[in-house]
């Protein structure tokens, strides 16, 4: 039997370009805090129940995922969203961003999708 190779995270950064054909062209907010949780609600992604927060940071668990924004800032300008289980998170990911007119950036690699 061969060894099942350990489950690695992926860290992507969910932005809000001001242009979605031009890069250069900068990013806007994603919102405020509560405008973000509504916009994750929709697909399944909310805070936990037990408070949801850790050295200032508010968690929302999702369909193979955990986003992460920052507390006590009025306004959110991106989300760092750990991919647990890449099959089930992709197609939520992808529609969120759809749905938002968001995207997506891998952390390692520097791409952008979505």
């Amino acid at each position: 039997m061969l060894p099942v190779p350990p489950r690695t995270k992926r860290q992507l950064v969910l932005l809000n370009p001001n242009d979605p054909s031009d890069p250069s062209a900068g990013y806007a907010p994603l919102g405020s805090p509560e405008d973000v949780e509504d916009a994750l609600a929709p697909y399944n992604t909310a805070r936990d129940g037990s408070g949801g927060t850790s050295s200032g940071t508010i968690f929302f668990h999702g369909p193979g995922i955990v986003v992460e924004i920052p507390r006590g800032h009025d306004t959110i300008q991106q989300a760092l969203i750990t991919v647990i289980e890449a099959d089930i998170a992709f197609p939520v990911l992808m529609k969120l961003c759809r749905g938002n007119a968001w995207k997506l950036q891998d952390v390692e690699s520097g791409q952008m999708f979505g």
